[in-house]
């Protein structure tokens, strides 16, 4: 998917997190965003992502050619990030067929197959909140990297 931004900005209250930001990312290609801390890197990768929307300017998302919908664009888009939070009240299998609702799997996998490859078995039907915090990164982890995105 190609993702463009032009002159994006994120303000929260009175305070611009970003602005004027310009650019385009490309397909099959990797990106690093550096900065110190508070400089707005979650909330652009947040922006970006489309879970959160922008103060100002204007996001394209395109996938084969085709322009998709701003509003439907989390359904071609992963992200894993330790400021996401779970669903604690469900147990892990229910937390991921949830998911799997609005994302699709990759071809070949279901929900157990992904427990497995997480090695959750044992954790399967445990709320989540009963989960170490290495456990939820897993639970993240297992969201952004097994969905047909």
């Amino acid at each position: 998917m190609k993702i463009s931004c032009t002159d994006i900005g994120k303000r929260f209250n009175r305070d611009w997190i970003f602005r004027n930001v310009h650019y385009t990312f490309e397909p099959n290609t990797y990106y690093a965003l550096t900065g110190p801390n508070g400089s707005g890197k979650s909330t652009l990768l947040q922006v970006i992502a489309g879970a959160v929307l922008s103060s100002e300017g204007k996001m394209l998302y395109t996938h084969q050619g085709r322009i998709i919908d701003p509003q439907k664009a989390y359904t071609n888009l992963s992200v894993a990030a330790p400021y996401l939070e779970v669903i604690e009240e469900m147990t892990l299998k229910e937390f991921l067929e949830f998911h799997f609702i609005f994302k699709r799997l990759l071809p070949g996998l279901n929900v157990e197959t992904i427990i497995e490859r997480i090695g959750l078995q044992h954790a399967a039907h445990k709320q989540i909140r009963y989960f170490s915090s290495g456990m939820k990164q897993r639970v993240k982890l297992a969201q952004a990297f097994f969905s047909d995105t």
